[in-house]
């Protein structure tokens, strides 16, 4: 009798919360939490003194709290980008944020993911993975058009998701869309939305199978709206009204992310899921644009913001849980990106890495052990930097940047690479270099290239080579007509 209420208990679980068991126990269910906008400095985690963050700081406390964690870019579209396929956003052709669709002589109103691009979901698939995207998507000019590819394409079995930033704000958006059909105004917060969203697809998901979700938050990113209990707590320690929208905007990101986590454990799926947590780029410029009034994220003590090559443009959060598994556990300062995702994955699932060359490497050694040799760097081109040095890269314990100037004069901003300005680009050199040594100093508080003349020209040589190789399998976007 006690057997036969055991397994009624059993099925009845099972029929409400689905199964996480996968029919290859050694396959993990994966993760990736990306957020929008979000400081190196926004968690409490990571210093912030007055945001509370208990569930992201649990998430470290259980797990890998990286503290040299990068995007792939220090914005928006091209970080995303980076994150599903494992290589510079550069070579998808994808150089800086993609607006909504305005020719332009530049040919940004073009610029998408492409159907040759090869993407974590669809690796994973390969292997016997259902997968789900649930946010923010922003990797096409043309969004929900059968003239660019859907999410569904690159291997998304199941969709919800905005162009780019939940509209009109963050409050009962009426801009989402799922699986190609307009979803209409919602009511709630677009954080609190996108976990609802993700729990449904978990309940509902195909069983015995392995799963992949990413979760794209709007939050912090501007136009921001917060709950008004959760204001109200934040105004006596901030300086406005304004500043305290943005403080419990994170806050409510974080219950977000408690929501799902405490999903994942009253379902079963606390016995082999992997939780990456970072995200896109540094934080925006408080009033850089007209309606970045609410935007207090805090770089840290790192240099620069949001759309910089110094630190704070793309040194972003990283935290990795992995529920019910033995891994290392504690701060680390391993020099991680989110072009590594992919080639981690990879070798979690068994699954074959994409014909082509990548430039994140597995970290899995990392995770399991704490220690690992990063034998790849990191490098950044990014034309549209608001410092001067457009063209950065991270060789173990260095920094080296530069600025791009052709004959005369240095190379303007650029939002995109196009035949009109190809020539303008490869021909710049590589000028005005800058060098720091990370580890003593990540504010990048003092130029040392005249201290270490060694280091300097073996790290140039680098650079160069480096670069060099990045322009070359850079996409140029080319119209039809011509």
């Amino acid at each position: 009798m006690k057997c036969y209420f055991l397994s009624i208990t059993v099925l009845v679980f099972s029929m409400l919360f689905g199964s996480c068991s996968s029919e290859n126990a050694s396959q993990p269910n994966i993760v990736v939490i990306l957020c929008d906008d979000l400081g190196y400095g926004d968690l409490s985690s990571f210093g912030h003194p007055v945001i509370k963050t208990p569930n992201l700081d649990q998430m470290a406390n259980d797990g890998i709290k990286f503290t040299n964690c990068y995007s792939a870019a220090p914005v928006c579209s091209p970080s995303r980008a980076g994150l599903l396929t494992g290589r510079s956003p550069n070579k998808a052709g994808i150089y800086d944020f993609i607006p909504g669709v305005k020719k332009s002589e530049d040919c940004r109103d073009m610029v998408h993911l492409q159907e040759h691009e090869k993407t974590i979901p669809a690796m994973l698939k390969s292997v016997g993975y259902t997968t789900c995207l649930s946010g923010k998507w922003h990797c096409s000019s043309r969004f929900n058009s059968d003239q660019q590819p859907k999410p569904d394409y690159f291997g998304f079995d199941y969709w919800f998701s905005t162009h780019n930033n939940a509209a009109p704000s963050h409050e009962n958006p009426n801009n989402f869309v799922r699986n190609g059909e307009k979803v209409g105004v919602l009511k709630g917060f677009s954080c609190q939305l996108v976990v609802d969203e993700a729990i449904h697809w978990l309940k509902n998901k195909q069983k015995n199978k392995p799963f992949y979700l990413q979760v794209c938050f709007h939050e912090p990113h501007e136009p921001i709206a917060s709950p008004k209990d959760m204001v109200d707590s934040y105004l006596p320690k901030s300086e406005n009204e304004n500043q305290a929208l943005y403080f419990a905007n994170v806050a409510n990101m974080d219950k977000a992310v408690g929501r799902l986590i405490q999903y994942l454990k009253d379902s079963g799926c606390d016995e082999n899921t992997l939780i990456f947590f970072t995200s896109d780029n540094g934080p925006e410029t408080l009033n850089r644009y007209a309606k970045a009034k609410r935007s207090y994220g805090s770089p840290g003590d790192l240099k620069g913001m949001k759309l910089w090559t110094n630190e704070a443009g793309f040194r972003v959060p990283g935290i990795l849980y992995w529920m019910g598994q033995k891994t290392y556990k504690g701060s680390s300062d391993a020099v991680i990106s989110s072009l590594d995702l992919l080639p981690t994955f990879a070798q979690l699932s068994g699954a074959e890495l994409p014909n082509r060359i990548l430039d994140g490497e597995s970290i899995v050694p990392l995770i399991k052990t704490g220690e690992q040799k990063r034998t790849k760097p990191l490098i950044w081109a990014f034309y549209n930097a608001l410092n001067e040095q457009q063209v950065a890269m991270r060789s173990g314990d260095w920094k080296i940047l530069c600025k791009l100037k052709n004959d005369t004069s240095y190379i303007p901003r650029l939002n995109n690479i196009y035949k009109g300005n190809e020539k303008l680009v490869k021909e710049a050199h590589m000028v005005d270099f800058e060098l720091y040594n990370m580890k003593n100093d990540w504010e990048e508080s003092e130029n040392v290239l005249t201290q270490y003349p060694e280091v300097f020209e073996r790290l140039k040589a680098q650079f160069e080579d480096e670069y060099r190789k990045l322009l070359d399998e850079s996409f140029v976007w080319v119209r039809k007509e011509e």
